[in-house]
């Protein structure tokens, strides 16, 4: 009906979208298509290096604002054209968490616009490529095909940008207080300020500091929410270099093919379950690889205090077991739809009492549909040894073992082939895979000794150790 409004979602192009300046991609094109010289700069690298860091400065957008007198005599279509080359990398370096929060907005029924200081023949076809509704940003005045040295309308930037949403708004029967913000820079506190749903993403220090006082939430669209960032670095990237041998004199590490785990792109990585300290070895072999992973945790883990948020801090992924929902696996889907390193453990927890010696896995169905969902590689992870440091009836793992470190044996696999059209058959798969990696001793059926069932027993265990057979997968 005519009159009526509804909100949009407003996006910032550098630092917001892109994780750095789209500059250096805009300047290679415009010398590919000879409007500016095929040379560099001198400080050029540095400058844009700068923002990447730092973000918008006064001095960098009185730069800006002159561009369009430094413009002047460009053929427009050479623009254009320049501009379609840069969409055509530009599009593969915006993060895969900012592509699925724009195809959540768009599912929900706003239009996402994107709103940026940059040339609006610039920018237009990279916000095509990522399929926005519309684009907000700085357009050069033309005659006769060729920039005249003029804006044309609004310098879109600080309250410009303000005003140029705005104006759109209007055109387009938008509710801008109604609507959501996202940008980095502390030059777009007006548009921030003015929708129902500011978001800082990659804030630069200001911004970062205006957020906190204000509560506005925090997001970086190269991990998954609420993992932050510290200097450009998310917390398990910075645990990750101190996963050196060095720093575990308790335990040895025999690790092998880390070249079977993927350096980018999405994975499901799948592991047996002896002991609590499974995931950690499991992300220092990540770590060795060079990569992020994010585990899917019970509920109760992030519920905890302190451990909850530490956990979220890694990028895990909450799971509420018996609940039925599928909300983890799509939780995890979108991880993977973004290029991430998703890990999961099929047993669910680590078997107890005989179940524990049982040569043949029993795993669940979770990772199969996963990768069914995703069409993500499954990577088995083999560990044998874990129990030995942190065996289940005990509290915490044996770190004064210095002088008697146990060895734990880490072996990544090759990729499972997999059907993808049934759960069972493909679980059974999974679980072949991992017995395959793992020592000889594994695959031999014995009668463990009372000392070892109860080592299998976690700590608050009361009953008679001989006596538990349970041999449900996941059973604790």
């Amino acid at each position: 009906m005519a009159g009526t409004t509804e909100p949009a979602a407003f996006f910032d192009l550098d630092r917001t979208l892109l994780t750095g300046a789209s500059g250096p991609v805009f300047s290679t094109m415009l010398k590919r298509v000879g409007l500016l010289p095929d040379r560099s700069i001198p400080g050029e690298g540095l400058v844009f290096k700068f923002f990447d860091v730092v973000g918008e400065t006064l001095p960098s957008m009185l730069a800006t604002r002159q561009m369009a007198r430094a413009a002047s005599g460009w053929d427009r279509s050479l623009v254009e054209e320049a501009g379609q080359l840069a969409a055509e990398q530009l599009v593969d370096e915006v993060p895969g968490f900012a592509k699925a929060l724009i195809a959540e907005h768009q599912a929900e029924g706003r239009r996402v616009v994107m709103a940026t200081t940059s040339p609006h023949d610039l920018v237009e076809p990279l916000a095509a490529a990522l399929g926005l509704d519309d684009v907000i940003a700085t357009r050069y005045g033309v005659a006769d095909g060729r920039y005249d040295g003029s804006v044309d309308g609004f310098f879109v930037w600080g309250p410009g940008k303000l005003a140029a949403v705005r104006a759109w708004a209007r055109r387009n029967h938008v509710d801008v207080a109604e609507s959501y913000a996202y940008s980095d820079s502390v030059y777009d506190l007006p548009l921030l300020s003015a929708v129902a749903h500011p978001t800082a993403v990659n804030p630069d220090p200001r911004l970062m500091i205006v957020a906190a006082i204000r509560r506005w939430p925090t997001q970086y669209f190269d991990v998954p929410a609420g993992v932050p960032k510290f200097l450009g670095l998310e917390p398990q990237r910075a645990v990750q270099m101190l996963a050196r041998p060095q720093m575990f004199p308790w335990i040895r590490l025999d690790v092998g093919g880390i070249e079977h785990i993927p350096t980018d792109g999405p994975a499901i990585i799948v592991g047996n379950h002896r002991s609590y300290l499974d995931p950690l070895v499991i992300g220092y072999a990540m770590a060795q690889a060079g990569r992020p992973v994010r585990f899917l945790g019970k509920k109760e883990v992030f519920d905890a205090p302190v451990v909850g948020q530490i956990v979220t801090a890694l990028g895990g992924i909450r799971v509420e077991r018996g609940s039925g929902s599928d909300e983890p696996l799509t939780a995890a889907a979108e991880a993977l739809a973004a290029g991430e390193a998703v890990a999961i453990m099929p047993q669910g927890t680590i078997p107890r009492g005989r179940a524990f010696f049982d040569p043949e896995l029993k795993g669940r169905w979770g990772a199969a549909k996963l990768a069914a969902l995703s069409g993500a590689p499954v990577i088995p992870v083999g560990l044998w040894g874990t129990e030995k440091a942190w065996p289940r009836n005990a509290r915490t793992p044996d770190v004064l073992a210095v002088g008697h470190p146990p060895t734990i044996r880490i072996r990544v696999g090759p990729p499972v082939e997999l059907g993808l059209d049934d759960a069972d058959t493909d679980t059974k798969a999974i679980m072949a895979a991992l017995v395959d990696l793992l020592p000889e001793e594994a695959r031999i059926e014995r009668e463990p000794t009372p000392e070892e069932l109860a080592r299998s027993l976690p700590a608050s265990y009361k009953g008679d150790p001989d006596a538990e057979v349970d041999r449900r997968p996941g059973a604790d």
